[in-house]
C-alpha cells in the first residue's frame, strides 16, 4: 500500500502555469495558494480526479473570481484568491476548491432551471437556494453567456461530480452570493483497500463502504425505532427526522415486498447512509462485522447495475459484491437535489438561535448516571481487546491505526480489566488520537444542549435535560489534555455565568468548535457558530447580529485580522467587539491583534480566560 501512495501535490503540479495562463487570457489577477500539497493518496485515484479537480479550478478562475474594476468596486483587494486544500480525515480524503468571488448568480440559475423546464414556478419558490445551487450539476447546464475556450461548452459539473462518485466520492458545494464559492470532494484514500460493513439479505452477503454508513439502528414492534408506511413507502422515524428506506433485498430483486410484514416481530437492521447531502435507509437481515477488503472491478456483464461498484473475495474464500451508496441513493429519491435533508442544513447553516439541536452521545461510566459528548467531537466508537493494552510509564496504551492511543479511564478509580473487550470513544485531532474508557455505549439522541446546572467537578461542564432525562455533559478537553498536555497548550477551566448574550464563534476547525460551543452555553452564552470569515458575512448579510465575535486568526482565504478589517467597514457589525483567538501567543501577535482592532487576544489553549474575556468584553460594551 505505501507504495502505491503519493503526493496530491504531484496531481497540481500543472494547475500554477494553467491558472497564470487564464488569468492573462481573462484579465484578471489571482493568486492560487495550493495548501497539503504533502497528502498521500492512492495513485489511481490520483489519476482519476486529476481532470476533475482541473476543471474546478478553471471553472473558479473563469466563473468564480470577478475582472479587477469589480473586484474593488466590492471593496475587495484586486486579486482573487483560489485556495486548494487537502488533508485526511478518517478513512478518506477532503479535498476543497475555495474562492472569494462572486459567488453564484442565483437568479441566473432561477432562470435557466425554468428555461431549461428542470422545476416550475412554483416548485422554484419552494427551493432554499442550496437545493436551487444543486442545479449546477444537471447535464448540460451551464449559466455561462457566451462559449469560450475555458466555460460554456456544455460539458460542466455534472461530469465532475459522475467521476468523483465513480471512485466512491462524493461533492459538496456552498455558496454566497458577493462573497465566494467553496467546493468539498470527499473521496476514498484507497479504491484497492476499503473498510467495508459485511451486512446479510435474503441469504445473501454484501459488503457496503463505511464511508458512507452514518449509524446503524434496530428496528422492531418491541424498540423505540420502527418502520412506518408513508405513501405506500417505507420510512424510519428516527429522532424527528423521517428518512426513506429501500429493501436491499427488493432492490437487487431477492425477495419481494409481499414476502414479509414490516408490523411483525421480526427484528430488521437498518444502514443509515449518508450521499452528499442525501440521507437514506437500507434494510438488511443481519450485520456481521466491518473488515479491511480488496476492491475488485466489477465484470463487465455487471457493469450497467447501477447497485455494485465492484467484488471483493472474503476469508472464507467466498465472492461477494460491493454496494455502491450512489446507486442505491438514486433509487430512492433525487440525491442530486438534496431534499429536505439539504434544505434543513442549509437552514441551520445560517440559524442565528443557540437553541439548535445538537447530537449527542449518551454513555455510562463511574456508576448509572447518564454521560453525554457531542457526537461531532468523537471520530470512532471501538472496542479494545484488552489483551491489546499495553502499559508504558504507568498509562495504559494501545496500537491503534499504526500509533500508540493512550486510554484514559472517565473514572479515577477505574479498575482495569485484564481480558475481553472494553468500550472506548475515540477523540481525533490531526495525527493524535485519545481513547475515553468508558463502562457502556447507550446510545445517540438529538436534542437541544442547555445546560441548567453547571459542576466545580472536574471533567464535567454540568447537567442537562437529554432526551427528557437528567445527564451530566462532560468536558472532553479535561481529558484531552490528561492525555496529551500540549493539546491545546496550557491552561484549563471554565468562567463565570453570562446569560443571554449571543456569541459568534467563527474557527475553521470542525473540532474547536464542537469543543468550545457546549463550554461558551454554559457560562451562559448563545453560541452560533460558522467555519469561515465567508459564512459569518454571509449571516450579516441576513441580518444577523450578535453582541460579541470571537474569531480564530488562522483561517483559510481571509485570515482573523482581514475579517475584523471587513466587520469593522461596514457599520451593521462596526460596533461588535470581538475577541482574537489563536495558537500563537507572542508579545507581536497580541500587538498586531490590538491594531488590527480586537477588544482581546486570547490563547486557544486557555479556555478559561476566554470566558473570563468575553464577559469583561460584553460587560465593558454594556456599561
Amino acid at each position: 500500500m505505501k507504495t502505491r501512495m503519493q503526493p496530491i501535490g504531484n496531481a497540481w503540479s500543472k494547475l500554477p502555469r494553467i491558472v497564470r495562463d487564464l488569468a492573462i487570457e481573462t484579465g484578471k489577477k489571482i493568486d492560487l495558494q495550493m495548501l497539503g500539497a504533502e497528502t498521500e493518496l492512492d495513485r489511481q485515484v490520483l489519476d482519476l480526479i486529476k481532470d476533475p479537480l482541473t476543471h474546478m479550478v478553471r471553472n473558479s478562475a473563469d466563473h468564480g473570481l470577478e475582472v479587477t474594476p469589480d473586484r474593488l468596486a466590492a471593496g475587495k483587494p484586486e486579486t482573487g484568491v483560489i485556495v486548494l486544500e487537502a488533508y485526511h480525515e478518517g478513512g478518506h480524503i477532503i479535498i476543497q476548491i475555495r474562492d472569494d468571488g462572486k459567488g453564484l448568480n442565483m437568479d441566473r440559475i432561477r432562470e435557466k432551471c425554468l428555461e431549461n423546464g428542470l422545476v416550475t414556478d412554483s416548485e422554484l419558490e419552494s427551493m432554499s437556494d442550496t437545493q436551487i445551487q444543486q442545479f449546477i450539476f444537471k447535464a448540460g447546464f451551464s449559466t455561462a453567456a457566451a462559449v469560450t475556450s475555458v466555460s460554456g461548452r456544455g460539458v460542466g459539473m455534472d461530469v465532475v461530480r459522475t467521476n468523483i462518485e465513480k471512485i466512491g466520492g462524493a461533492i459538496e458545494l456552498v455558496s454566497t452570493e458577493g462573497v465566494g464559492t467553496t467546493f468539498t470532494i470527499k473521496i476514498p484514500l484507497t479504491l484497492a483497500i476499503v473498510s467495508g460493513l459485511i451486512v446479510e439479505s435474503c441469504g445473501e452477503k454484501f459488503a457496503v463502504p463505511q464511508i458512507s454508513v452514518l449509524e446503524l439502528v434496530r428496528a422492531s414492534s418491541s424498540s423505540e425505532y420502527n418502520i412506518e408506511i408513508i405513501n405506500e413507502s417505507p420510512v424510519l422515524r428516527l429522532r424527528n427526522r423521517l428518512l426513506p428506506l429501500v429493501h436491499l433485498g427488493d432492490l437487487l430483486k431477492l425477495s419481494s415486498p409481499k414476502d414479509r410484514d414490516i408490523h411483525g416481530d421480526e427484528e430488521m437492521f437498518i444502514i443509515v447512509m449518508q450521499v452528499g447531502t442525501y440521507t437514506f435507509g437500507i434494510i438488511v437481515d443481519r450485520v456481521f462485522d466491518t473488515e479491511e477488503i480488496v476492491v475488485k472491478p466489477t465484470s463487465p456483464v455487471l457493469r450497467d447495475i447501477p447497485f455494485y461498484s465492484g467484488n471483493t473475495i472474503l476469508g472464507d474464500g467466498s465472492v461477494i459484491m460491493i454496494i455502491d451508496p450512489n446507486g442505491i441513493a438514486a433509487s430512492t429519491g433525487d440525491a442530486a437535489g438534496g431534499g429536505d435533508d439539504a434544505e434543513d442544513q442549509a437552514k441551520a447553516a445560517v440559524a442565528a438561535d443557540a437553541d439548535e439541536r445538537s447530537s449527542m452521545l449518551i454513555f455510562r461510566a463511574g456508576g448509572d448516571e447518564l454521560k453525554a459528548v457531542p457526537l461531532a467531537l468523537i471520530a470512532r466508537l471501538e472496542e479494545i481487546d484488552m489483551a491489546e493494552v499495553e502499559i508504558t510509564h504507568g498509562e495504559h496504551m494501545v496500537q491503534y491505526r499504526g500509533q500508540l492511543m493512550p486510554l484514559i479511564p472517565f473514572n479515577a478509580d477505574h479498575e482495569w480489566k485484564a481480558d475481553g473487550r472494553q468500550a472506548v470513544l475515540v477523540f481525533s485531532e490531526k495525527e493524535r488520537s485519545m481513547g475515553l474508557v468508558v463502562d457502556d455505549i447507550v446510545d445517540i439522541v438529538e436534542d437541544k444542549l442547555k445546560v441548567e446546572i453547571s459542576s466545580n467537578h472536574d471533567g464535567l461542564i454540568g447537567s442537562a435535560v437529554i432526551d427528557g432525562r437528567a445527564t451530566d455533559v462532560i468536558d472532553a478537553g479535561f481529558y484531552l489534555t490528561r492525555a496529551f498536555s500540549d493539546w491545546f497548550g496550557v491552561g484549563e477551566g471554565r468562567g463565570g455565568n453570562i446569560h443571554g448574550k449571543r456569541v459568534l464563534l467563527v474557527d475553521d476547525s470542525q473540532f474547536f468548535r464542537n469543543l468550545l460551543s457546549p463550554i461558551l452555553s454554559v457560562a451562559g452564552f448563545k453560541v452560533t457558530t460558522v467555519e469561515s470569515a465567508a459564512d459569518a458575512l454571509a449571516l450579516r448579510e441576513r441580518g444577523v447580529s450578535f453582541d460579541v465575535i470571537i474569531s480564530d486568526i488562522e483561517m483559510p482565504v481571509m485570515d482573523g485580522f482581514q475579517f475584523a478589517g471587513e466587520v469593522q467597514k461596514d457599520q451593521r457589525w462596526g460596533e461588535i467587539p470581538m475577541v482574537a483567538l489563536s495558537a500563537k501567543t507572542t508579545d507581536e501577535d497580541f500587538e498586531r491583534g490590538k491594531e488590527a482592532g480586537f477588544k482581546d487576544y486570547v490563547a486557544k489553549a486557555d479556555r478559561d480566560e476566554l470566558v473570563r474575556s468575553l464577559a469583561q468584553t460584553v460587560a465593558s460594551v454594556t456599561l
